[in-house]
């Protein structure tokens, strides 16, 4: 569900006031500290450094932060660990004050939330370079080249049901009879401008049009629900996620292609503020390599194991890490 909680970022400006009067230091953590480690050469090429790494609420920012804290702590940094900041904008709003350097972000947030955009770019590298310059220039905060993973709205249905319909895209389901086309949407999704009417008009087959998709043959539901009643395929063939919600894998779903490329890229994104970036030029490196190992299927299984298996997000960034070789345990 991350999509959305991004796209909240804008609504929590008097929390983000109250927050940030709270203490000198802007943001205390909710969720506790990340796990120690070193690098597998023994090098520090952070020695010295102090950082301080903040995040969003929701599971999947809260783990990219975690990453983050212990890759660059187990480079020789002295970080502080703000993930899991308090309301929607908080942690943006304390690297805009300069209280935290470091946040993951994402391109449609920056583009829409941020900078009230309301083009749609489809291409994650044309977004990615637009919010990269608009932010640089008018905030000073450098949005590192995006990660291999985009959390953004798509359709999904259970894996027999999409053999059994013969589809993989949303253009093979406006292919199918109207009786098919079920599907069960939470109610922001519905009524978003940028949401599932002007989407299935994309497609061709209009809300309550002529051989578009009957009222009737849609379901609002909480976002929850969706998932497990997509599995059931009941009341509906097709239901809205996010395309890194662990429920995807764990539910067994198949997530339709956007091949008219409706949706806005969520690419997730490192974002440094650029003094920092200055003076510790080695972080485009060492965040790029978490970045390029990030991507759909990582992060679906990521956000399985906190949401659905129930381990605390800094052991999944720990154990993801030592993984991927990238960190040895501490002596």
């Amino acid at each position: 569900m991350s999509a959305t909680r991004a796209r909240l970022a804008t609504v929590a400006t008097l929390l983000v006031v109250a927050v940030i009067g709270l203490a000198g230091c802007g943001l205390v953590s909710s969720s506790g500290t990340f796990k120690q480690a070193s690098l597998p050469d023994g090098s520090r090429p952070l020695d010295g450094a102090k950082l301080t790494v903040t995040s969003k609420s929701f599971t999947e920012g809260v783990i990219l932060g975690k990453i983050t804290a212990t890759y660059l702590a187990a480079a020789g940094a002295d970080v502080t660990d703000l993930t899991g900041a308090p309301g929607s904008a908080s942690s943006r709003q304390a690297q805009l004050n300069g209280d935290a350097d470091i946040l993951w972000e994402y391109t449609g947030t920056g583009w829409v939330n941020y900078h009230n955009e309301t083009e749609t770019i489809a291409d994650p590298k044309e977004l990615w370079q637009k919010v990269h310059d608009i932010e640089l220039k008018e905030n000073q905060l450098v949005w590192l080249p995006p990660a291999n993973f985009n959390d953004t709205y798509a359709f999904a249905a259970s894996t027999p049901t999409a053999k059994r319909l013969n589809v993989k895209s949303l253009s093979d389901v406006a292919k199918l009879p109207v009786a098919d086309r079920t599907f069960c949407v939470d109610d922001e999704f519905f009524s978003r401008p940028d949401g599932f009417k002007p989407m299935l008009a994309k497609y061709g087959m209009p809300l309550d049009g002529p051989n578009g998709v009957p009222l009737g043959n849609v379901t609002r539901m909480d976002a929850g629900v969706v998932y497990t009643s997509t599995a059931k395929s009941s009341p509906c063939n097709f239901g809205m996620v996010y395309t890194t919600d662990g429920r995807i894998k764990n539910l067994d779903l198949a997530v339709l292609e956007d091949d008219k490329k409706f949706f806005l890229p969520y690419s997730g994104t490192a974002v440094v503020r650029e003094d920092v970036m200055k003076r510790y030029p080695q972080l485009n490196e060492l965040l790029g390599t978490i970045s390029e190992r990030l991507t759909d299927d990582v992060m679906q299984d990521l956000n399985g194991r906190v949401d659905i298996d129930g381990e605390d997000p800094a052991d999944v960034a720990y154990d993801w890490l030592l993984s991927e070789k990238l960190i040895v345990p501490k002596d």
